[in-house]
């Protein structure tokens, strides 16, 4: 449906008089959305503590200003949610719009400044910096493509995805915002991938905030040197750069809150540790403590140093993430450093600090953008130590590859029976780009890294969201093996839940077969255990697998559960079934060690697999018993 162009009062007779209480009902209904719009529409140079203040500030001066507002609101002509028909949304969605806009207009000293690219003078939050929810590393690399449009594409964008407006109703809305050329604008919008889905993650909402203090000590000092001010700032103009320099020696760094020896030989590039290039095939130890240091920019001493102090203090315009468990604070001593190099459009630089894999990556111009990110590593060997993300573009990964790796491959774990492709890399041991497993809800390929190291063993990982990919073995969880090419064709779809946990291992242990009934063929089922760096928090997965489907169905899951790991090797659990013939049976089996099985209808049988008739409206409730008399119930 094509919109019609606004006409004049003159030609159409006066513009529709707007109720401002109109208007204040749906800034109330629909605030959350508006600040969201504005939030993901400001640029991000503003740093997200400003940000949030800003998108909610624009949003707050959204009303008419008199009782009733002759301004007409701009209201796409297509179907849509009832908000997108409120002439009073489309109001306040206009004004947010505009201010938003107007934000990311430069300073001049032709013009007096707008109202929106000045720092907003309510809200106001004294002490505390406040920023959205971290989201995952899908979140991360659409906020960084964002970033890289102007402000009109990235409303472009934002209108599409999270207002749900087609082209059309787009062009309408940029056009009574101010926009010179919405044309433009949709055709830059269009270089980003559509992944609206994301837009509704924490990471953009500006209603659901972090928050963390200022620097605490400089705030005691001043309440207690106010009469020194002026010296004060004199001394930090000193250290840190004066104004007009843009970037200071420390980068995206905030300053300085501690200076006492250990801190100071952290953040002294001097002092970083470096193996040999050799060292690994002395040691008896494969682990990140014998990995060399590698990259085009291992000697850029002004680049470690930025790397290093925006560790220890990043500052509000760095992009933090961290796994679950996994501390963000400063280095506790000179770590180890591990690559700093250009990697496509960024310069990136890794960290150990026997804890921790810390990855520094900032834009190869300038340091607008920086971000910092943690994974726990503490125990990696061998197999768990033979890769880390160096970076993550546009559904694409690259990878940082041990010393002792000979060789690199990339598999589809749902094509068993299709060829690894071999995975170049370069002298440093990084690979080239390959596509990662495919977002969740869209499984129709699972990627996996088999690395070959310098025994001939080959290990196979994969991506998910973190710093480093997550091993996977197959077989009973007290002696897990490397796995095979066949191990996880119809359970990697369920690794798509357990993203972003801070998984170190994930197993899948094929714990019975059972013959089905009516001649309908055989199943397998499977446990999945994912492991984490943490310990806590990890998950286990029955899945029943039959022959005819393309991925098991999940019969049970639970987390924080010894059942089905190293510690506890025993599962249970239960599905409904429908034979070919429509009739129902209820399906169960557990470990080898459970000797019967009974149902909640009293059915029970000697063994580990049942099967007995039931109804569609059942449940799958079964209990089991070892041969010493012990209890078992199902998975979860």
């Amino acid at each position: 449906m094509q919109s019609q162009p606004s006409q004049s009062p003159s030609a159409s007779g006066p513009a529709p008089v707007l109720d401002v209480e109109q208007a204040e009902a749906a800034l109330v209904e629909h605030y959350p959305r508006l600040v969201r719009l504005a939030y993901l529409v400001l640029p991000p140079s503003l740093g997200r503590n400003r940000r949030v203040l800003t998108a909610h500030a624009l949003t707050q001066r959204a009303l008419p200003r008199g009782r009733t507002s002759g301004a007409p609101a701009a209201i796409p002509a297509q179907q849509g949610g009832a908000h997108l028909r409120d002439p009073g949304y489309a109001y306040v969605r206009l004004q947010v719009l505009r201010g938003a806009l107007d934000a990311g207009l430069p300073l001049t000293w032709k013009a007096l400044p707008r109202r929106a690219q000045l720092p907003p003078l309510l809200p106001q939050v004294r002490g505390l910096r406040l920023f959205p929810r971290s989201g995952g590393a899908d979140e991360l690399a659409l906020d960084q493509s964002l970033a890289k449009l102007s402000g009109a594409a990235r409303a472009a964008y934002v209108l599409r995805g999270l207002e749900g407006l087609d082209d059309v109703g787009v062009r309408s809305v940029l056009t009574a915002a101010g926009c010179d050329d919405p044309d433009d604008a949709l055709e830059e919008a269009d270089e980003v991938e559509a992944r609206y889905a994301l837009l509704a993650s924490p990471e953009f909402d500006p209603c659901s905030l972090q928050a963390r203090p200022t620097d605490l000590m400089r705030r005691r000092q001043h309440m207690k040197a106010a009469a020194v001010a002026a010296l004060a700032t004199l001394v930090c103009g000193a250290l840190l750069g004066l104004p007009g320099e843009g970037w200071g020696p420390d980068g995206a760094a905030a300053p300085p809150y501690a200076r006492n020896p250990a801190a100071q030989a952290a953040l002294d590039p001097g002092q970083l540790t470096v193996a040999t290039a050799s060292a690994w095939k002395r040691s008896a130890r494969t682990d990140f403590s014998v990995w060399p240091a590698r990259g085009n920019l291992v000697g850029d001493r002004e680049l470690l140093r930025r790397a290093l102090a925006v560790w220890a203090r990043p500052g509000e315009t760095v992009q933090v993430s961290a796994t679950p468990g996994t501390p963000s604070g400063a280095p506790p001593g000179p770590a180890q450093l591990l690559f700093a190099g250009e990697v496509d459009a960024a310069r990136v630089v890794l960290f150990h600090d026997g804890l921790r894999i810390v990855r520094y990556a900032e834009p190869k111009e300038g340091t607008s953008g920086a971000a910092l990110d943690f994974a726990r590593v503490d125990g990696a060997s061998g197999p768990e130590a033979s890769a880390v993300v160096v970076n993550r573009a546009d559904g694409n990964i690259r990878y940082l590859t041990a010393p002792w790796v000979k060789a690199a491959a990339v598999r589809d774990l749902l094509k068993p029976a299709g060829k690894a492709l071999p995975l170049h890399r370069d002298k440093d041991g990084v690979t080239d780009p390959f596509a990662g497993p495919a977002p969740t809800g869209r499984c129709t390929s699972w990627n996996a890294l088999r690395l070959r190291d310098a025994t001939g063993v080959v290990g196979t990982s994969t991506d998910l969201g973190e710093l480093t990919p997550a091993r996977l073995t197959a077989g009973r969880p007290e002696a897990p093996r490397e796995a095979g090419p066949a191990d996880w064709a119809k359970a990697a779809c369920s690794l798509a839940s357990v993203r972003s946990n801070g998984v170190r291992s994930v197993n899948a242990w094929a714990y019975a077969r059972q013959t089905l009934p009516e001649a309908n063929g055989a199943a397998q089922w499977v446990c999945t255990r994912a492991e984490t760096w943490r310990g806590g928090g990890s998950r286990s997965f029955a899945q029943f697998e039959t022959a005819g489907e393309p991925a098991g169905a999940v019969a049970a899951k639970a987390e924080d559960t010894t059942a089905c790991g190293a510690r506890d090797p025993k599962v249970l659990a239960g599905i409904l079934w429908k034979s070919q013939g429509g009739n129902w049976y209820l399906l169960g089996a557990g470990s080898k060690d459970v000797a019967s099985l009974t149902t909640s209808g009293g059915d029970r049988v000697q063994g580990n697999v049942i099967a007995v008739r039931t109804e569609r409206t059942a449940r799958a409730r079964l209990s089991g018993t070892l041969a010493d008399g012990t209890k078992v119930s199902t998975l979860g």
